[in-house]
């Protein structure tokens, strides 16, 4: 059937099983945006409040359900508006496909109004992009960036679509969307060997768990992994979830803000299995004393990652859950019940702690787990927040918590939070809770998807922890830079609660910890856009904390600072 460009451009994308996009309309992206109208039956458009917003709330889709995030908008500045977005998805490795449009092929390098090459603004943060100038060439663009999107390491495609191939007319014929088949080409005999005699020699084991383990669902896999060679489990920011935190041989995260359980057992195991992980520097502190005493074995899907930040002595690449399986099928039962009782003592002589005489971040997070009790999907922001959502909620489930890991962008938790509750609704679990926990810096950045939440009655939990400064920075001033608080204070007449209901949400204010249950409680019953702000102290820290630098086994709290 004869069609034109952006009706071929929405069959494209029902063809590859879209349902949702999130999007601000312009000039250049009208043709889509009328097709949109006429296909509202097929296409769920959700109208954020700036393009931003719509590049996070497709990044919280993706990450929620395993699908494919969308996002459109028009040209120019509404392209690169996406930027900061796309490259959030890009650092974390999260399926998402951006359409843009640009101006008719004849205004290309013309500096012509809202002109902008998006493709080379784009290309160091996508894992591919296109420009289409060709309506011959649109449906099959499409069908390359989904399986580009989803292929191998997941991340996000960029399609810029020029408004003439938007009105020309082509014949399109649909197509059953391409298989995406895990990558197992590449998995050897002779390393999965070595790595069974690395890990049958090994006499203290430890797991170390990264975001490929979520994106490859092999939260299983590794379940029988851990317990069958009986070795303790520690995860990155990204691999929340993919080992049941209520497990006991979790030992917590590692890095910069992990549990000392967590990096002494690195620096101490003989054998150290990193599942899906980067070895970023916010994990390894000095790399060249990470994991000092262990050999290290490396599963990855992408080769880029073997030898890139730390040595390993072994690896294999390829799918995580597809080597999990081949690795369980030929390891009989190990017992390893010494390490795990030495491992078990690090557990009680460094627990995590917190004041528990106030209302503090620690405390609002262990307070949601316990109404939630793991059933809720966690968005943040980035900073001491994100850090205690990390280590006081128990993620049972993979894709429960939802942050901004290798960019650490500001802004992100409440375009995501949107994308997430949407997200909840098409995988058939509507009533699931979805909080986000930013700090009031982070709230600032885009509070003004609120109106978004509204406009659409998206049930989401905004919980703002207010401290009245930039925490995390202001935390690093007061430990390393003496005391000079430059310009991370915050301490205006800004009012949030006034603001979310000038936006048309529900909002409430809490100072004590007393009121806090009751004011979740009745937030979650409610079924509507809520905002909650917890007022706590300026100077609360994040502990355990290494300094940078610092090798992990380094990692210090409040209690080493009082001893020196």
């Amino acid at each position: 059937m004869v069609k034109n460009g952006a009706e071929i451009l929405i069959d494209a994308l029902v063809e590859q099983g879209v349902d949702t996009i999130f999007g601000y309309p312009g000039g250049a992206v009208l043709n889509i945006y009328d097709a949109l109208y006429k296909n509202s039956d097929r296409i769920r458009h959700i109208l954020t409040a700036h393009e931003q917003g719509a590049a996070h709330a497709a990044d919280g889709y993706a990450r929620a359900t395993g699908k494919v995030g969308v996002c459109l908008a028009t040209s120019g500045p509404g392209a690169t508006n996406l930027v900061t977005g796309i490259a959030t998805a890009y650092m974390d490795s999260i399926p998402m496909v951006a359409i843009t449009c640009n101006v008719g092929v004849s205004l290309l390098g013309r500096d012509s109004f809202q002109e902008i090459d998006i493709t080379g603004v784009t290309m160091p943060i996508t894992k591919y992009n296109f420009i289409v100038k060709d309506i011959t060439k649109l449906a099959d663009t499409v069908r390359r960036a989904f399986t580009i999107a989803q292929s191998g390491r997941p991340g996000p495609v960029l399609i810029d679509i020029t408004k003439d191939v938007t009105a020309a007319e082509y014949e399109y014929t649909p197509q059953e969307p391409a298989p995406i088949e895990r990558q197992t080409d590449t998995i050897r005999e002779e390393d999965i060997e070595t790595a069974l005699e690395m890990i049958r020699n090994s006499k203290k084991p430890f797991i170390f768990v990264g975001g490929g383990a979520v994106l490859s669902g092999a939260s299983d896999e590794l379940k029988v992994l851990a317990h069958k060679i009986q070795a303790p489990v520690a995860d990155s920011l990204m691999g929340k979830g993919a080992f049941d935190g209520t497990d006991e041989l979790y030992t917590g995260m590692v890095g910069m803000h992990g549990t000392k359980t967590s990096n002494f057992g690195i620096s101490e195991c003989d054998l150290l299995i990193v599942a899906g992980a980067r070895f970023s520097d916010r994990v390894t502190g000095n790399a060249s004393k990470f994991a000092k005493n262990a050999k290290i074995l490396q599963i990855d899907v992408d080769p880029a990652e073997i030898n890139k930040n730390i040595h390993t002595h072994a690896s294999i690449i390829g799918d995580l859950k597809v080597v999990l399986r081949k690795l369980n099928a030929r390891l009989d039962p190990m017992n390893h019940e010494d390490w795990l009782q030495h491992v078990e003592m690090m557990k009680d002589m460094y627990p995590l702690r917190y004041a528990k005489t106030q209302l503090t971040g620690p405390f609002i997070v262990e307070t949601i787990d316990e109404l939630t009790k793991g059933d809720a999907i966690i968005c943040t922001e980035v900073g001491q927040h994100q850090m205690w959502a990390a280590q006081y909620y128990k993620y049972r489930k993979p894709r429960t918590l939802l942050t901004s890991g290798g960019l650490g962008t500001m802004g992100y938790g409440l375009g995501a939070s949107i994308g997430a509750k949407m997200a909840c609704g098409d995988m058939g679990h509507p009533d699931t809770p979805v909080f986000n926990i930013a700090g009031d810096g982070c709230f600032r950045m885009n509070m003004n998807e609120i109106a978004t939440a509204t406009r659409y009655n998206i049930p989401i939990i905004q919980v703002v922890v207010n401290n009245h400064v930039l925490g995390m920075v202001r935390q690093w001033q007061n430990l390393f830079y003496g005391k000079r608080y430059s310009h991370t204070v915050l301490n205006d007449a800004v009012d949030f609660v006034k603001l979310a209901e000038a936006m048309g949400a529900k909002a409430y204010r809490v100072t004590r910890q007393e009121d806090l249950k009751p004011v979740l409680e009745e937030a979650i019953a409610l079924q509507a856009p809520v905002l909650i702000e917890c007022q706590i102290n300026c100077d609360d820290k994040v502990y355990p904390m290494v300094s940078p630098g610092a090798p992990i086994q380094d990692a210090f709290d409040d209690t080493d600072l009082k001893i020196k």
